[in-house]
């Protein structure tokens, strides 16, 4: 957003001027806290960035893109975290035995297993994620307790999203996510049961259609573990996101799209890894729950229970390298084509002004 913060005033005013670059109408409004000029391609045109199909349309491509690619990490983790029992959890070489498993049994392509119920889940979820962030980020920054007061760069390459402060960047991540997670969960535990070996479901309305028959229990289960995972995840992504971008973008001014794309892929990497770690104990439990309806897996702490006897801490990382490998992957790919698709759209030449 192209925003600037300038000395504070007494009063509040509203003035309009025609910008000389743009030739078109501009907005100062002037509040007792800050001064912020808004280019109306970024807050009031319905043609720019306000607009919410751009952002579903720039999340859908970055889910679609990623969960193409890097469903076979997706898979293998959830074959992993399946396990059952201290003794095969306890076996050496697990993974490189499960690929072979899946390979002799269904091919090369057996690796991407689950990429419709992926597809199900992320293209909508990551879409809602990314529209639903950038609305909130948008709101909060109107507040001077979440607004960021840093000097931003304006040019044409630089980022298009709302600035806001760390507390602020933590709490718009956080409640966003465990949102898009509720709404969805339903095709996350439809995901989590196709990908793994435990079921043999004929196609997915067949699956979707027996976890609806076991009551709307079995839809919403595992989610106070995913919402355990989701919230701190997303929230220390969104603050380690922009923080390595903002200081990424000190050292090496972004001076075209591509400089751009390396920027954004390389934050969100380093930031995709950092969450990651920090939550991945909850992936364990989130999984295990969605996949088995009841026994030692029927409730969060019961899982936990069953997780420690069975394979002590280490067993609430199971699946790490991997989980690790695809967040920081997807990250990189999914972030990069978003904002990348936002920054393509802002420098479309307008074709009208104001009305």
């Amino acid at each position: 957003m192209l925003t600037k913060a300038l000395q504070p005033v007494k009063s509040v005013k509203r003035l309009s001027y025609t910008h000389a670059a743009l030739e078109t109408p501009v907005t100062i409004v002037a509040h007792t806290e800050f001064v912020k000029y808004f280019d109306p391609r970024s807050c009031g045109s319905r043609k720019f960035m306000s607009n919410v199909s751009h952002h579903l349309v720039s999340g859908a491509l970055s889910g679609f893109a990623s969960t193409a690619f890097l469903q076979p990490f997706d898979l293998l983790k959830t074959r992993l975290q399946q396990g059952d029992g201290a003794e095969s959890a306890r076996r050496s070489g697990r993974l490189t035995q499960t690929v072979r498993n899946i390979v002799a049994s269904n091919g090369i392509t057996g690796l991407w297993r689950g990429t419709s119920a992926s597809l199900l889940r992320n293209v909508p979820g990551i879409a809602l994620y990314m529209t639903g962030l950038n609305q909130v980020r948008t709101a909060m920054a109107t507040s001077p307790y979440f607004a960021s007061v840093r000097a931003t760069d304006s040019s044409k390459h630089a980022s298009v999203l709302p600035k806001l402060t760390s507390q602020g960047n933590l709490v718009a991540g956080a409640t966003t996510r465990v949102a898009v997670g509720f709404l969805l969960n339903p095709i996350s535990v439809l995901k989590a049961r196709w990908e793994s070996d435990v079921y043999a479901y004929r196609s997915l309305t067949s699956a979707f259609a027996s976890i609806v028959r076991s009551g709307p229990s079995e839809l919403f289960r595992g989610f106070l573990a995913s919402s355990m995972r989701d919230a701190p995840y997303a929230g220390l992504f969104v603050v380690c996101y922009e923080g390595i971008k903002r200081e990424a973008t000190l050292f090496l001014p972004p001076s075209s799209q591509a400089s751009s794309a390396v920027i954004h892929s390389g934050s969100a990497a380093a930031a995709g890894t950092i969450a990651t770690l920090a939550t991945h104990p909850f992936d364990v439990i989130k999984t295990k729950m969605q996949i088995y309806s009841g026994g030692q897996y029927r409730g969060l702490s019961e899982t936990v229970r069953t997780v420690l006897l069975q394979r002590g801490m280490a067993g609430f990382f199971d699946g790490a390298s991997l989980r690790l490998s695809r967040k920081i992957f997807s990250s990189a790919l999914g972030w990069a084509v978003y904002e990348s698709v936002l920054m393509f759209i802002r420098t479309q030449p307008l074709q009208s002004p104001l009305h």
